[in-house]
């Protein structure tokens, strides 16, 4: 670097910028393949939604005793501060693989793309190109077999941890201003999710340099998004110590206000910090979250 150019101009948490515009990433992510989990007996595969910006998914699948029966979905939208992990994650790998045969249903996970090779608002525009993509199979002849035989279009949910319960939120205030054809998005569930009112919400306009500024819809819903909310049920999850705890709990504050007609549950998790179910799968606390969030799809 030149004299002065390693100057720091912005620190954020988890990069910071440089005076002659390089940045420094914090976090460093491991992909791995899929695989077939034989104890719990969930296959996956990845796929390609789009190849030009590229876009992915690794679908899991639960086994099928019975041909017949369809099952429900989940598309999920994994987290990282919009600048890091990945559906193909080791952690997610075995998160998801968790929840599927918990919950008896096929998960697809998006791979987004993040910034900087992406900015904002790339993550919400491949999120709903990836839930579109899931819509083509409602007439049984998509592009892939396991969606076009095994589910069940009218049991259809949307969830995501972090910024990928941000992410989730705008999908489906976009489901409930321009719909989803032939798909009926029953439920919608948020795990520590991420919005404005913190002090990461600086770093979230500098990744979207078209912005609104601290009252963007997208970072802070307003009340007319979140009448649009377009499913029945909605769940957050809280953490008692994490630095999203507040956020998530205006969140619901703010949609029971609005006019959305829909239910919502809130469940909050002691002594626990932010994402902590995804870093161990063995706690009590994490294995209970999965169950509540399994029971929540499993209701209907």
């Amino acid at each position: 670097m030149e004299p002065g150019n390693n100057e720091i101009t912005h620190e954020f948490r988890f990069f910071r910028v440089f005076k002659n515009g390089q940045l420094q990433m914090f976090n460093q992510i491991h992909k791995i393949p899929p695989f077939n989990d034989p104890v719990l007996r969930v296959q996956t595969k990845d796929v390609v939604i789009l190849t030009e910006p590229t876009i992915s998914a690794r679908i899991f699948m639960p086994v099928v005793h019975d041909t017949t029966r369809k099952l429900p979905l989940l598309f999920h939208i994994h987290g990282g501060g919009f600048c890091f992990e990945s559906a193909f994650s080791s952690p997610h790998q075995k998160y998801l693989t968790t929840l599927a045969a918990a919950a008896d249903a096929i998960i697809v996970s998006v791979e987004y793309g993040l910034f900087p090779d992406r900015p904002i608002p790339a993550c919400y525009e491949d999120s709903w190109v990836g839930l579109q993509w899931v819509a083509t199979h409602v007439n049984r002849d998509g592009p892939e077999s396991w969606l076009n035989d095994h589910v069940d279009f009218a049991r259809v949910f949307i969830g995501g941890d972090s910024a990928g319960g941000n992410i989730s939120h705008n999908l489906a205030v976009r489901i409930g201003s321009q719909g989803l054809p032939g798909v009926n998005v029953v439920g919608m569930v948020l795990v520590h999710p991420y919005f404005g009112g913190t002090n990461d919400d600086k770093m979230w306009l500098y990744m979207c340099p078209i912005n609104g500024g601290l009252d963007d819809p997208r970072l802070k819903p307003n009340a007319e998004d979140l009448s649009k909310v377009g499913c029945e049920r909605v769940l957050v999850f809280v953490a008692e110590k994490d630095h999203l705890n507040g956020v998530g709990k205006w969140y619901c504050d703010e949609l029971k206000k609005s006019e959305w007609k829909g239910s919502l549950g809130v469940a909050e998790t002691k002594d626990e910090g932010h994402c902590f179910h995804i870093e161990d799968l063995t706690t009590q606390n994490s294995l209970a979250l999965i169950e509540r969030f399994a029971s929540f799809i499993k209701e209907i």
